[in-house]
């Protein structure tokens, strides 16, 4: 244990780890509802996606653990399953098998990246206040979504979005929206109270009060409108399931597609996926201390190697991006300063594939709090950034990053807003010395990219 994680040397125990690593697992858990749901959207088969999301978080975290001896777990990322089940598939209109293969193909990209310290030089250049408006732009984006799936947030003609009529209560949409508060006042609750598993309990809270409103007849299943029976059907898992969404991503046929198309969906991936990754992993690392004084995070190459592995062994398994969860800052919090934090995780979310016909049973607007929840752990790190007059030329670049997350529904278009204008004002100012030359590739690529793809 101590010549593979360095237990004591980083001022850790073997007890403390393995706490970490129940910890981290608890906070992220609730993925494993999330995720089959929204990629249900696609059209997988829920049961495959959820088996998928606990063998590819197995594979990733195991080696974050044992390649990097860093304590974070990773799962399928917040954000880009939303960008691979209602944009490729859902606008685009791609099938998921195709999604899969460009997940593969851009995973197997970042590999060779990550060998050759690209992927670790763009983390490196991108400036601390735009790391730090990341984190913050990705809580507002998940939160987004969280509002959306719980029903808080509607459709609107004149004004887009609008919050949904609670006078009319008894309505099943209106159900699910006040339950999703209950859920979302719950958690933050145990959270201040340093509730372990606080997300967890409080999704299986709105579950167990979604089912009691079935049986009272205020909540009316209607599977033409979205809203299904709460009640599970309890079962085993059924691990031939898996076989659905297995080595799918290369049972594909491009005759209907076409090669070109699908470079544009590949590239498409492949810059909301490295931007997604770098984001998330500042995000993390931010939230848990554990970048130095000029920004940077010791070890990242092998964390950037870790993920871009599970991304493509993801791809295969049936799920989308795998990547570091910013929920591993809580088993931070709890101790964790090594791999074997990681590990533990890793093993608990091999165990989870017995308890798939629960998670999947989950509906939309129990899960919900969860991801509002999440947003604001992200949220936090605002106060990071300094606002005063002395660094404006840092907090503009970083406000528009923040804004354009959720109003683009994109973590890349945000990443990439921010990029563009940091250099632009920067340049415009006279303050071209303190800007990376990096950055001046990394905003061409980006403007490049909204001219031709």
């Amino acid at each position: 244990m101590e010549k593979l994680f360095k237990i004591k040397e980083r001022g850790s125990t073997v007890g403390t780890e393995i706490m970490a690593g129940v910890v981290t697992f608890m906070t992220m858990a609730y993925i494993l509802a999330v995720n089959p749901d929204i990629l249900s959207g696609s059209g997988m088969d829920k049961d495959a996606v959820m088996l998928a999301t606990c063998l590819a978080s197995f594979v990733g975290s195991m080696c974050m653990g044992l390649m990097a001896n860093l304590p974070f777990a990773l799962s399928a990322g917040m954000g880009v399953n939303a960008f691979f089940a209602f944009t490729v598939c859902g606008t685009m209109g791609y099938p998921w098998q195709v999604a899969l293969f460009a997940v593969f193909v851009e995973g197997m990209i970042f590999i060779m990246l990550t060998l050759t310290n690209i992927r670790e030089a763009i983390f490196n250049c991108i400036p601390m206040s735009l790391k730090q408006s990341v984190s913050v732009g990705i809580g507002l984006f998940i939160a987004f979504i969280g509002l959306q799936n719980s029903n808080l947030v509607v459709k609107s003609d004149s004004t887009l979005v609008d919050m949904v009529d609670f006078s009319d209560a008894l309505y099943t949409k209106g159900i699910c929206a006040v339950l999703a508060v209950l859920g979302l006042l719950l958690i933050a609750i145990l959270h201040v109270k340093k509730v372990h598993g606080s997300i967890l309990v409080g999704i299986f809270f709105t579950w167990l009060l979604g089912i009691g409103c079935e049986l009272l007849g205020f909540y009316k299943p209607d599977a033409d409108a979205g809203f299904y029976t709460l009640i599970p059907s309890f079962r085993m898992t059924d691990f031939s399931a898996l076989g659905k969404t297995f080595g799918q991503c290369f049972n594909i046929d491009f005759s209907g597609i076409g090669i070109f198309n699908f470079i544009v969906v590949m590239l498409s991936f492949l810059f909301v996926d490295t931007f997604d990754t770098i984001g998330t992993l500042i995000g993390v690392s931010s939230k848990a201390n554990m970048l130095d004084e000029k920004g940077r995070l010791p070890g990242v190459k092998p964390a950037l190697l870790a993920d871009a592995i599970a991304t493509s062994s993801g791809a295969v398994l049936g799920t989308s991006t795998t990547t570091t969860f910013v929920e591993s800052a809580a088993g931070v919090g709890a101790g964790g300063r090594t791999g074997l934090t990681a590990v533990v995780a890793a093993v608990l979310f091999l165990i989870s594939t017995l308890l798939a016909p629960i998670f999947t049973a989950i509906p939309s607007f129990a899960t919900a709090p969860a991801l509002m929840f999440v947003g604001f752990l992200m949220f936090s790190n605002i106060s990071k950034i300094k606002f005063d007059d002395d660094n404006l030329t840092e907090a503009i670049p970083a406000y528009f990053c923040i804004v354009a997350m959720p109003m683009f529904y994109s973590i890349a278009d945000g990443i990439a807003v921010g990029v563009i204008s940091y250099v632009a004002i920067n340049l415009a100012t006279g303050k071209f010395k303190k800007i990376n030359p990096l950055m001046y590739v990394l905003a061409g690529l980006f403007i490049l990219n909204y001219v031709f793809l």
